[in-house]
């Protein structure tokens, strides 16, 4: 899910924030014993902490994970709808270095609703079910006037995370078998563990560029989501669990899974574009463990590009690995996380074709001819607590190292200005840089932690508060756009309230 600035007055924030923590505290209480994913929780008769770590939504235990991997279908069937919203502020460090802070840095110190879903989720048969995400981003995107000015935002809603699924399960004396076929439109939204690519960033963000470097760099696939497959998997004797799958465009019968997106902005898969995942998991009194890998390889035409060309398909090759562990034994919930995920990107022909070299060293020499592939390794951990299902928090450590290339660079040096970096382009050479998201070095280093505490009051209303710092971005840790910004500019502190029903 993805997500420019009025301020609100110190003193109305406080009442901002109080009138609607009351709201949101008096609808859950009103509404009684409903759960997270609430439908599903209607549907088993269990509360949160059962199916999730220390009940902390989406967060699995081990009996989660077995209700989604039985295809949703453990328990009664009931209305399959659920619901969930999430207000957010955020706040970041340092917002002078930019050419318009309300473009930059939108909603920034502003409390807002940032987006709402809506789920289809449960039990269809004995051995059919699914789970179905809708989500709206009031934020979405900003009209521009005639002469430029940026005028109100503009919401929008269209398909998110989409996992149907048929499964059974198979059990005697000496077998536990569980298989499975998902028909979804993200690769790994259909692994039961929240260390895949898809799962690890849990809570849902917002639009607006001020959340732009909250939480910090995730594990991910080139290919991206709202595309559409097909995997098999099997977990056997609550030990080996195996994935298989193919992805292609979500069109035709299976448009529905990119709904809502303008076809210029959907992705476009060529070829074969497998999927895989493999696992191993133990469990003992409290504890479990999980050891596991996964890979794609995907063909994807570059955006909005004529898909009859094949010289406008480029290549991603995804490499993973992850783990996890889980100590659950009320009052405490204990998860740590650590995930690695290897991508090479061969870029299409008409991308080297038609990229020339722009910018210039510092030394006045022109930066050399695009790499014609590039490797990006993400690193992430994160180690979380809750006490009685009401209090926690957690720490997480990101880390992006990759390849160097001039393709991937949007700031440099103008020769014709003196070597300078510059937004105006004063000589008319075409040479322009960008400001705050700006690469000097066409490197994506990317480094820093991540900092959480949260509470949740009743069982579907979760309030926390973040705080992002980086020692590295884009590359470098000071001026890495060339206008001096630096790393720990980019430092955000964020509040939340995040609430299903």
């Amino acid at each position: 899910m993805d997500f420019v600035g009025a301020k609100v007055r110190r003193t109305s924030l406080h009442d901002h924030v109080l009138r609607v923590v009351l709201c949101l505290l008096g609808f859950a209480l009103a509404a009684g014993n409903a759960y997270a994913l609430p439908a599903f929780a209607r549907q088993t008769g269990q509360n949160c902490a059962s199916c999730h770590a220390g009940g902390q939504f989406p967060e699995l235990t081990p009996y989660g994970r077995i209700f989604k991997m039985t295809g949703y279908t453990i328990g009664e069937r009931m209305v399959p709808l659920s619901v969930m919203g999430v207000l957010s502020y955020a706040k970041v460090r340092d917002t002078t270095k930019t050419d318009d802070p309300t473009v930059d840095f939108q909603k920034n110190n502003s409390l807002m609703f940032a987006t709402g879903s809506a789920f289809l989720a449960g039990k269809v048969t004995n051995n059919i079910g699914a789970f179905v995400q809708v989500t709206y981003n009031n934020y979405n995107s900003q009209s521009v006037g005639p002469n430029g000015e940026l005028g109100r935002f503009q919401g929008h809603t269209q398909a998110d995370n989409m996992d149907i699924r048929y499964a059974d399960r198979f059990i005697d004396a000496n077998r536990d078998l569980i298989v499975g076929l998902s028909v979804n439109n993200n690769p790994s939204v259909s692994d039961p563990w929240n260390s895949a690519a898809a799962w690890m960033q849990y809570t849902p963000n917002a639009s607006p560029t001020s959340h732009q470097f909250v939480d910090g760099s995730f594990p991910g696939f080139g290919s991206g989501g709202n595309i559409a497959g097909a995997t098999a998997y099997a977990y056997l004797n609550k030990s080996v669990y195996a994935e298989l799958g193919l992805y292609g465009t979500a069109n035709r019968a299976m448009s529905f899974m990119s709904a809502g997106i303008a076809d210029v902005n959907r992705t476009k898969l060529g070829g074969t574009n497998p999927y895989w995942r493999l696992a191993y998991t133990r469990e003992w009194g409290p504890h479990n463990i999980m050891l596991g890998t996964s890979g794609m390889v995907a063909h994807v035409f570059d955006a909005g590009s004529d898909t009859s060309d094949l010289n406008n398909r480029g290549r991603f090759k995804n490499f993973g690995l992850d783990s996890q562990y889980q100590y659950l034994l009320d009052p405490h919930a204990v998860t740590a996380q650590a995930a690695f995920m290897r991508q090479v990107t061969n870029y299409s022909q008409n991308t080297l074709n038609n990229f020339v070299p722009t910018y210039f060293q510092a030394d006045g020499t022109l930066v050399g001819p695009a790499n014609p592939s590039d490797t990006t390794n993400t690193f992430r951990a994160k180690l979380s607590y809750v006490y009685q299902a009401k209090y926690g928090g957690s720490v997480a450590f990101f880390n992006v190292r990759g390849t160097s290339n001039p393709l991937n660079q949007n700031s440099g040096f103008d020769a014709a200005v003196g070597g300078l970096v510059t937004t105006n382009d004063p000589n008319g050479t075409g040479i322009t840089s960008t400001r705050v998201n700006g690469n000097l070095s066409g490197n994506p280093a990317t480094r820093g932690f991540n900092y959480e505490g949260f509470w949740t009051p009743v069982q579907y209303v979760r309030v926390g508060v973040q705080y992002t710092a980086y020692n590295k971005f884009n590359g470098a840790s000071d001026n890495y756009d060339g206008f001096g910004r630096n790393a720990k500019d980019n430092n955000t502190l964020r509040f939340y309230i995040w609430a299903a029903y």
